[in-house]
This record gives C-alpha cells, sequence and structure tokens, in this order.
C-alpha cells in the first residue's frame, strides 16, 4: 500500500490543539509576500537595535522551524518525534561567522553532537554547511581557480583538517553527515571537500554525504559522473538530492557579472532532473545511499511506487526520505508511518544566530508555490476532524 498523505491523523497526532492553531496563524501570515517583507525587515531593524524580541520570535517562528536554542532542548524535541518513526537531522544551525576564532569554536559543537547522536538511535545524522568553517571569499576565490598566497594556503588547509575532523569522528561512531550544497560560485571547493571525505570514510557504508541542487541544470551530469568516479574509486557515493535554495540570488549574480544562468528555465525542469536523478540512483541502489530531501508529494510517491515495485524494502538503510521540521509533516509521518526510513532536519542554535536560516523559511513559504497554502488546508483538515470527534 503506498502512503496517504492527505492523512492528517497521522501526521498531526504529535502536535496539541494549540499548537496546530499557532501554526496556523504563522502560515496565514507567510502567505502574505508583502507581510513577510514587513516582517522580515522589522526583525532585522529590531535584532539590529538590541531590542527586546528575543521572546517574540522564539514563540513564533523559530518555535516552529527550531528544535531549540541548545543540542539539549533539541534533543527533547528529536525525543518527541521518536516515538512516530521520525529520525532527526542535527542541524547547528549557526550562519554568517567570519573569522577563524568562531570556525574553529564550531568543529567541538559539531564533534560534540555527533558523540550525541551515537547514542540515540534515531539521530542518524548531523548537518553542516562549509561556509561554517570557511571564510566565504576564500571558497570564491577557490573556485574561481586563482592562485593562494601562502597565508590563504595555510587557511585552506585549515579549513580542510576541520571538515576532516569531523567527519573522522562522523565515521568512528557511525554517524552520517550531510554537506549542505552552497552557491553555485563557491561549490567547486565544497564538492571537492566533499569528495575528500567521501573517498576517505565511505568504504563499507556511506557516512559522507553531498548535496546535488536540480535548480541547476548542470547537476544531473554531474551527479552522473560522481556515481562513476566513486564506483571507479572503490567507494559508496553518499547523495542528498534536493530541488535548491539559491535561485533569485544566483539569477541576479549571472544577471549582474553576464556569465550563463547556471539555473534551470523553468520549474518544470527542476522537477523532470530531479525525479530523474532519484530514479537513476534507485536503479544503482547497491552503488551508492540516496537521501530524497522534498517536500514534493509527488516525488516521495513516485520514489516509493518504484521501490515497491523493485522489490526494494522500505526499510533499506541505503534510502531515506525527508522533510523540514515545522513542513510536510503530512508526508513526513505517513512515510514513516508505512515503514520508510524518514528524518526531519532539526536546526538548534541562540535565536540571534539562528535569524538566517528563519528568515530562508519564511522566504521559502512565501515564494514557493503552493507550499503554505498546502500547509493550511492540512491544518484545517485536521482541525476540523478533531472538532468533530
Amino acid at each position: 500500500m503506498l502512503p496517504e498523505f492527505d492523512n492528517t491523523g497521522i501526521a498531526f497526532k504529535y502536535r496539541s490543539d494549540k499548537d496546530l492553531k499557532k501554526a496556523r496563524f504563522l502560515f496565514s501570515s507567510m502567505g502574505s509576500p508583502v507581510l513577510t517583507k514587513l516582517g522580515m525587515l522589522a526583525t532585522k531593524c529590531a535584532m539590529a537595535l538590541h531590542l527586546p524580541i528575543k521572546g517574540l520570535i522564539k514563540n513564533t517562528i523559530f518555535n516552529q522551524f527550531c528544535g531549540g536554542e541548545t543540542m539539549e532542548e533539541a534533543a527533547d524535541t528529536a525525543a518527541v518525534l521518536g516515538k512516530y518513526n521520525i529520525g532527526i537531522i542535527l542541524d547547528y544551525g549557526v550562519e554568517g561567522k567570519e573569522t577563524e576564532y568562531d570556525f574553529d569554536k564550531s568543529v567541538p559543537e559539531f564533534i560534540k553532537a555527533i558523540h550525541y547522536a551515537s547514542t540515540q538511535k534515531n539521530i542518524p545524522f548531523i548537518s553542516l554547511k562549509v561556509t561554517g568553517f570557511s571564510r566565504f571569499a576564500l571558497l570564491e576565490k577557490r573556485h574561481a581557480g586563482q592562485a593562494l598566497s601562502a597565508d590563504e594556503t595555510a587557511e585552506w588547509q585549515r579549513v580542510y583538517k576541520r571538515i576532516d575532523d569531523i567527519c573522522h569522528a562522523a565515521a568512528e561512531k557511525k554517524v552520517m553527515v550531510l554537506v549542505d550544497a552552497e552557491e553555485t560560485w563557491i561549490q567547486g571547493p565544497v564538492n571537492e571537500l566533499t569528495e575528500a571525505m567521501m573517498e576517505k570514510f565511505n568504504i563499507k557504508e556511506a557516512f559522507i554525504f553531498n548535496t546535488f541542487q536540480f535548480y541547476c541544470h548542470g547537476s544531473l551530469p554531474y551527479l552522473k559522473t560522481s556515481i562513476e568516479t566513486a564506483t571507479k574509486k572503490g567507494f559508496i557515493l553518499g547523495a542528498k538530492l534536493v530541488r535548491g535554495a539559491y535561485m533569485e540570488k544566483e539569477r541576479a549574480r549571472a544577471t549582474k557579472m553576464a556569465y550563463p544562468d547556471p539555473i534551470q528555465p523553468d520549474k518544470a525542469s527542476t522537477d523532470r532532473d530531479y525525479d530523474a536523478a532519484v530514479a537513476y540512483c534507485l536503479e544503482r541502489i547497491d552503488k551508492l545511499s540516496l537521501f530524497i530531501g522534498t517536500h514534493n508529494e509527488k516525488s516521495c510517491l513516485d520514489a516509493v511506487k518504484y521501490m515497491q515495485a523493485h522489490n526494494i524494502p522500505a526499510d533499506t538503510r541505503r534510502v531515506y526520505f525527508s522533510q523540514l521540521y515545522g513542513m510536510s509533516d503530512n508526508i513526513s509521518f505517513n512515510l514513516a508511518h508505512a515503514g520508510y526510513h524518514v528524518a526531519k532536519y532539526l536546526p538548534y542554535g541562540p535565536v540571534k544566530d539562528v535569524i538566517p536560516y528563519l528568515m530562508r523559511r519564511a522566504e521559502e513559504n512565501t515564494s514557493v508555490a503552493g507550499q503554505t497554502g498546502r500547509e493550511l488546508s492540512l491544518i484545517n483538515k485536521e482541525l476540523k476532524r478533531r472538532k468533530s470527534a
């Protein structure tokens, strides 16, 4: 049987009426582009002026999309989801740091998360962004193929060591690491680092995953090449497939700097390549581990249908489905209920440091056609069902 993504009783069983009403208010607000932009602007100004708005943010958008301010708070949220066979991706959501001190300080935080995750059955993953361990300008320069100075070369070696230390700890503790994609003009060194880590640690099973963003028209060929390379070199590819998150920024930069737009011409092309990539990976599941990160119901159902038609067990460790915490619970909980491996992205960190992540979630829910409306309709359906029951 196929999972029923309209089953709100399963989707929201872990949410109280109060939680659902708060979520309804939040998604209703994000449904208005004007309100969202005003809210984001007001938040940035208030934070810059050090106004006391932390409580407001924490009780609204933060609680909807984040697991807590500390790993301990995130662990409490993970324990709740674990009761419903939902796995967790611990995501230390601090962004925008640019100093060697901050980069070094982040490493033990990630290793601490790995050690904790290794003791918890339902925390199979942690997530990291290479920009959390390296200056953006350094990545940009390396991507462009420009010669690094002696100081920059030493700086790049420190970046490598930070990522290597984290991946070594993860492989040792058998915790999987999802390396997030970045903007295309710094993605080259991110791929370089991740490929080196996969070759080093993904020998018998995949512990390190690279991210492929299919709103870029070059991602499907790169995925196919990556599978060939892994097979040739004798390691298992970890492939995290997503549609992507930087489209408007990418197009604006390509126009401004007069280079070919790396973005797909339309959403249909992104959807076509994404679904083709999932099918391509499932056909070669003996050579890789697959992480299907999407809020698209059709993509999830197509993957399930393929798995059922080709006798790939629902509980294979080679396939995970994933959605963000606070979104698409109808997909996550119904897939988990049907026996598939599901992991929710669970960011955590101090409210002020997680603001960039929260801004992206607000923008995404405003810009992705139908996303907010779908969330609202499911929440209203469940509240109505509970009232009639």
